[in-house]
């Protein structure tokens, strides 16, 4: 199993909840209705955060309807998401 980064841009948000509801290990809503990367680094005003691969990321970004979410994998460097 590789490692991916996870970048979330939250001003693209729209609060759908399907990521949280794909991927709750590392998704949650907030209080004004938008998503939030658990233990993601604010880097140039987009949320980033590297973790092992798994099919519950590929799954919260698939159902993101206005692709907030990028998932990039760490070793190519390729954009998966």
């Amino acid at each position: 199993m590789g490692k991916i980064k996870i970048i979330y841009n939250r001003e693209t948000c729209i609060g759908a909840a399907a990521c949280a509801a794909m991927d709750p290990k590392y998704f949650e809503m907030d209080s004004e209705g938008k998503a939030v990367l658990k233990g993601a680094k604010e880097i140039d005003g987009k949320f980033i955060l590297e973790i092992d691969d798994n099919d519950d990321t590929y799954q919260a970004a698939e159902s993101c309807p206005v692709r907030a979410i990028k998932l990039i994998n760490l070793e190519s460097g390729e954009e998966i998401i």
